[in-house]
C-alpha cells in the first residue's frame, strides 16, 4: 500500500458508515455519501479564495442542513460510526445549529 492509500484508509473505512446514516427514503445513498463528500471538499477549497469564500460559506450551511435528516436517521437507530455511537440527537442538533451559524457567519 502507498503512503496515499494508507492516509485513505479511515475514510474509506468509514464510508459504510455514512452510507447506514442515510434514510432508507433517499435513493442510492452510497451515491449521496460519495456527493456530500466533494461538495465538503469543494466547499473547504472554496473557502481559501476571497472572491468564492462567502458563496462556499453559504454551500457548506446548506449542504450542513441537507446532511442533517442522516444525523437524525443515525442517531435514531442508535448507530456507531468507527466504532463509537453516533452524537445523540439533541446534542447534534445544538452541534449543527452552531456550525450553520458559523458558516452564515464566515458569508457575511
Amino acid at each position: 500500500m502507498t503512503r496515499l492509500e494508507d492516509g485513505m484508509v479511515p475514510f474509506i473505512a468509514l464510508t459504510g458508515g455514512f452510507v447506514a446514516m442515510i434514510p432508507s427514503s433517499f435513493p442510492r445513498p452510497a451515491l449521496l455519501v460519495t456527493l456530500t463528500g466533494v461538495l465538503e471538499l469543494a466547499g473547504a477549497v472554496g473557502l481559501l479564495f476571497a472572491p468564492v469564500a462567502p458563496y462556499a460559506a453559504i454551500g457548506l450551511a446548506l449542504l450542513m442542513i441537507a446532511m442533517f435528516p442522516a444525523n437524525v436517521s443515525a442517531a435514531r437507530r442508535g448507530l456507531t460510526l468507527a466504532g463509537k455511537p453516533v452524537t445523540p440527537l439533541p446534542a447534534r442538533t445544538a452541534l449543527q445549529v452552531l456550525f450553520i451559524a458559523a458558516a452564515l457567519a464566515a458569508a457575511a
